[in-house]
């Protein structure tokens, strides 16, 4: 059996990098997920403390994905480590939704989303999900590291 997210309201919404919990991280408090992994695509610009400080992840995506914006350029090289860091300081500051994540076991966990083959599964279920593959790193590193 999967388990399945993407909307922050569904039972495993708290897996969505939208969802609204803030974790520290780099000496500065990130609202979500989505903010740190966005901002850090303008690392040591002013761009990345502007989405740091942007009141909703929608508008953190939104000029994340601005490619009028200097992207740094090595982001594709390092686009995964940053989304691991995120994704564990996220989860490892956020003692419910550790537990909700530890909670899945051994369960495969799935990005569900139809325009995104990377992160997610895509429409066909043939994606990469990156951020799911992450999740399931995370929660092993916290289970090992728990005990």
């Amino acid at each position: 059996m999967s388990i399945y997210f993407y909307r922050i309201s569904d039972e495993y919404g708290c897996f969505s990098n939208f969802s609204h919990h803030g974790f520290e991280l780099d000496n500065k408090w990130w609202m979500t997920s989505e903010h740190y992994f966005q901002a850090q695509k303008f690392h040591a610009t002013k761009y990345e403390e502007e989405i740091r400080l942007l009141d909703n992840p929608m508008k953190a995506a939104e000029m994340g994905r601005n490619r009028n914006l200097p992207l740094r350029e090595d982001w594709e090289e390092v686009k995964d480590d940053i989304m691991r860091k995120a994704v564990l300081a996220k989860f490892s500051q956020n003692t419910e939704i550790k537990e909700k994540l530890l909670e899945t076991g051994e369960e495969t966990i799935v990005e569900k989303t139809t325009n995104d083959y990377y992160w997610g599964c895509g429409t066909n279920g043939t994606g990469k999900n990156m951020l799911g593959i992450i999740l399931m790193e995370t929660r092993e590193h916290l289970r090992s590291n728990n005990s």
